[in-house]
């Protein structure tokens, strides 16, 4: 059993050694990803925060769990998780799905009045309350398969290997009818900082639509747009480590 403010749990997983950091960042993986996405965050700001990155249901070592198919759900489990962490200074950082979850699991904790995100970081994801009629989760494993192809998030070695993509699908599935089915209305709104980062050749996300963060945080607001597409954050990765960097300075 681990002790208050440490980690690793189902949920949980923290990659490098944290104790003794005075601020924490929570890491919020995209549809179809899991928390070793993030081992590289945790490589690079471990020696300045303790680096938590989540493990949703249905992956991995999770893989035999079944998903959570609704984001409301998800973001209730992950917020009664992180209740059991000590209550220090907080970043959330989250990509795509990601993105959301972190917003909805700000949101249930600032309602809580415990445990709040001192700011959070949304990376390649439009604003809450903006729409499109997106569906994915309804396509053939083809569809679906093309579909991370155009977010070029996949590595090409995974999805030439059946076996591997096979494992996989139910999971990315699941995500994807989440996150589609997924609403939030203009009124809710964070206190706390929103950083956005966005690639400028997202095909799924459009400047103006990252920008529309705006209208759901009474706090400062900063949108940085960066080369690149959907994870424009693998190759930007150096631009993306600053940013959140920053973030944590601000806490300490």
């Amino acid at each position: 059993m681990t002790s208050p403010g440490t980690a690793s749990t189902l949920w949980l997983r923290r990659f490098h050694p944290g104790e003794g950091r005075t601020v924490r960042l929570v890491c919020f993986p995209h549809a179809g990803g899991s928390a070793s996405f993030f081992l590289p965050v945790s490589a690079a700001l471990s020696a300045e925060a303790e680096v938590i990155a989540l493990q949703y249901p249905g992956r991995q070592d999770r893989r035999r769990e079944p998903c959570v198919e609704d984001i409301a759900s998800l973001a209730d489990r992950i917020t009664d998780e992180l209740l059991t962490l000590d209550d220090r200074p907080t970043v959330y950082f989250g990509h795509s799905m990601g993105a959301v979850l972190a917003f909805e699991t700000a949101w249930r904790l600032e309602r809580k009045g415990t445990h709040a995100p001192g700011a959070i970081i949304a990376s390649g994801r439009r604003a809450p309350s903006t729409t499109r009629l997106e569906t994915v989760h309804r396509q053939d494993d083809d569809g679906v398969i093309a579909e991370l192809k155009l977010l070029n998030g996949t590595n090409a070695q995974l999805l030439g290997d059946e076996e591997v993509l096979r494992m996989a699908m139910p999971a990315i599935r699941a995500d994807y009818r989440a996150i589609e089915r997924y609403t939030c209305g203009p009124d809710r709104v964070l206190g706390c900082p929103v950083v956005v980062l966005t690639g400028d050749a997202d095909p799924r996300t459009t400047v103006a639509e990252a920008r529309a963060w705006q209208a759901h945080t009474d706090g400062a607001f900063r949108l940085r747009v960066l080369p690149g597409g959907h994870f424009f954050l693998a190759d930007q990765q150096t631009a993306v480590l600053r940013e959140i960097s920053a973030e944590l300075a601000e806490l300490r």
